[in-house]
Formats: structure tokens, C-alpha cells, sequence
């Protein structure tokens, strides 16, 4: 998994593909993606019937008739082998975490490769609930228009966090031109 590594510590290097080759053992990955009508007056977006209110979001719709809301998780072997290693080896942990994130966006990139390729269309840069202006709350949204809980068994706690933790949900706007 190791692309990009500035370092020449073998340890480092060692602990690091150890841990995304545990992540890649462990991960179940489950993603579910619907498209929706979406119109947006100046800084409120409606996606399917919610309504989104951010100017960062509207400024990445504008101009699309559709968007994609979807969601992905790692499942929760990833988050119990993190919260093991937790207990006894700190830097593997966070080689975990590290590896876990990683291998999370290489699920949504997937997913969104796989959109472009079935729906013949080009999408616009992915926004979740959280980024900039769109406040986190956004994520019940989010998560009543794709029923994630009873799809794919992401839950959402009091404080809109996800779990499993390696979970991402997002709208992605289809660019029409």
C-alpha cells in the first residue's frame, strides 16, 4: 500500500506495511450509492427531498440536475483490531489507523470509478457532512436517503459519528456538461 514514503527507517517502513496488510486482511468493505434530482438556490441544496445548507455545497452543485449520495465502511474487524492494538502497541495503532484511512479512500475511489463507469457520466469533487460549511449534523440526511444503517449497518451515534469509524458518506454532484 505504501505509495508515497519519505522515509528510509526500515522499521517505520516495516510497521507500516505490517499494518496495511493487517487493514487489507481485516476490511469487509460495503458500499451503497442511489442518485437523485438536485437543485440548488443560492447556498441550499435539495438532494432527493433534504435540504443542505452550505454555500461550499452549492458552489460544488451548481449546475448539476443530479447528485450521488453514497456511503462506504471497512466494517467493524477494522475498528476491533485497531482498539486491540490500542491496549498494547501504540505506534502499531496508529500504523493501523494510518492504513485504515488509507484503504477507506481507496473504497470510495473505487465506488466512484464504478459510478462513472454504469451511469456513463463525470462527477464532481466528493463533499461529506462536516467539510467546511456543511455542518456534521447533515450526516441523519445523509444517512435517511440511503437507509446506510439497514443497507450496509453504518450507524450514527448522538454526535453524528460514525461507526464502524472507517465509514465515509458523501454527495457527489453529476457534472451535465
Amino acid at each position: 500500500m505504501r505509495t508515497n514514503s519519505h522515509t528510509t527507517d526500515a522499521h517505520i517502513l516495516a510497521l507500516a506495511d505490517k499494518a496495511a496488510q493487517m487493514i487489507e486482511n481485516e476490511a469487509q468493505p460495503k458500499t451503497l450509492s442511489r442518485i437523485f434530482a438536485c437543485t440548488v438556490e443560492g447556498d441550499v441544496c435539495t438532494i432527493g427531498g433534504a435540504v443542505f445548507r452550505s454555500s461550499h455545497l452549492a458552489d460544488n452543485l451548481r449546475g448539476c440536475q443530479r447528485a450521488v449520495v453514497f456511503g462506504a465502511t471497512l466494517g467493524t474487524a477494522c475498528d476491533r483490531l485497531i482498539q486491540r492494538a490500542s491496549a498494547t502497541d501504540v505506534a502499531l495503532a496508529m500504523a493501523l489507523q494510518a492504513a485504515a484511512a488509507c484503504k477507506i479512500e481507496e473504497v470510495c475511489d473505487a465506488l466512484e470509478e464504478q459510478i462513472k463507469e454504469t451511469e456513463g457520466v463525470a462527477l464532481r469533487q466528493r463533499y461529506s457532512p462536516g467539510y467546511f460549511d456543511l455542518d456534521i449534523s447533515a450526516q441523519k440526511q445523509v444517512f435517511d436517503l440511503i437507509e446506510i444503517t439497514k443497507r450496509i449497518g453504518v450507524t450514527l451515534t448522538d454526535t453524528f459519528e460514525m461507526i464502524p469509524t472507517k465509514s465515509v458518506t458523501a454527495i457527489i454532484g453529476i457534472a451535465d456538461e
